[in-house]
């Protein structure tokens, strides 16, 4: 399944480009690059000054991503995010068996 803004929170997320626009911590708002790995409460992201571990819960992220050839960006609340990323992929395989 192709990924797209209705159904980001259920995809890997490793590999798209984020911009932290709101956090609980404002040292992270502004910050972007590249999601290199997460686990259930961060994301490691590669930016200019090296990788960061940036907590999930309170913040606000936008991912870039594209879709039928065309960019879009979606804000997302890592609330939102809060679980294991195998967990979340395997909930879409759960939605579309529906």
């Amino acid at each position: 399944m192709e990924i797209s803004c209705s159904n980001l929170i259920f995809h890997e997320l490793i590999g798209l480009n984020v911009n932290i626009t709101d956090s609980s911590n404002k040292s992270y708002v502004g910050m972007e690059g590249r999601v290199v790995d997460e686990t259930q409460n961060t994301l490691i992201i590669d930016t200019e000054n090296g990788e960061k571990m940036v907590p999930k819960k309170n913040s606000t992220f936008v991912f870039q991503i594209k879709n039928n050839s065309a960019e879009k960006y979606v804000q997302v609340n890592g609330n939102l995010l809060l679980s294991q990323p195998e967990n979340r992929i395997k909930n879409i395989m759960k939605i579309r068996m529906r």
